[in-house]
């Protein structure tokens, strides 16, 4: 694994113990000493660029957000990819329809119509809760919306995505669903942002542990999926590390010269 030179981080269930809502010392200290290595690390993440954690010591890259249809540097934005305003007003008045509250979110916003258990429970994920804004017709109508973030189960998806022409759900969580453009999502993201590099496909890894991970793992030479991780990404990985929980991504790291 000499030739990698970038590495992409889901983040909840991946870097961060879902359990303990941390990172570990030792993942922390793989990521600081990727970087002295000259590898490229990137997080990749469904949350927004505002809900992004901040680890010590460690820089990132590279920022692949809103399950990777915000991408950016610290210099610039590489790729950006938002909702078409009619599936977002379609979308809201489709799970208005069955009593689903939902958030949308532009690129320095998150904004809510309301909230239930599940949506207050997606938010707690990341140490957050719905703000419910008297302007939220206004944000929906007339700013680029990358994502929207609703608690819903798998036998709602029909009717949240009835007559959308242009969205799709991405879930990494079986109470809540991100939907995001139907040609977007953590693959094509990645591609634009080896492109941006000029790195290949074979220069490039990936670790996760949620559907909504599939994707990127097959968008690199190597995708690694958490033993956490769901059963469909571990079909679809190269390898499986250990558990987040166990310190995985360390010990993978470690155990194939990366660090």
């Amino acid at each position: 694994m000499k030739n990698i030179k970038i590495i992409f981080f889901d983040v909840d269930g991946t870097l961060i113990d879902m359990k303990k809502k941390k990172i570990s010392k030792r993942v922390l200290e793989t990521l600081i000493e990727l970087k002295k290595k000259g590898i490229k690390i990137c997080i990749a993440t469904g949350r927004p660029p505002m809900r992004v954690p901040q680890f010590p010591e460690v820089e990132f890259d590279t920022f692949l957000t809103f399950n990777g249809s915000y991408c950016f540097d610290q210099y610039q934005d590489i790729f950006s990819n938002p909702l078409k305003k009619e599936d977002v007003h379609t979308i809201i008045k489709n799970a208005a329809k069955i009593g689903r509250p939902l958030s949308v979110a532009t690129k320095h916003r998150l904004v809510s119509n309301g909230t239930d258990e599940d949506l207050n429970e997606y938010y707690g994920f990341s140490g957050g809760k719905p703000v419910i804004s008297d302007d939220f017709d206004t944000v929906a109508a007339t700013e680029e919306v990358y994502q929207i973030m609703l608690g819903c189960r798998k036998d709602e998806y029909d009717a949240i995505m009835k007559d959308v022409k242009a969205a799709r759900i991405t879930a990494w969580w079986d109470h809540a669903v991100d939907i995001i453009p139907l040609n977007g999502g953590k693959g094509m993201a990645v591609a634009k942002i080896l492109d941006f590099y000029h790195f290949s496909r074979e220069e490039a890894m990936a670790f996760g542990d949620g559907n909504n991970d599939i994707e990127m793992l097959q968008a690199v030479g190597r995708g690694i999926a958490m033993e956490n991780a769901s059963s469909e990404l571990k079909a679809a990985a190269d390898d499986i590390c250990g558990d987040v929980a166990d310190d995985g991504i360390y010990f993978y790291c470690r155990e194939h010269g990366l660090i």
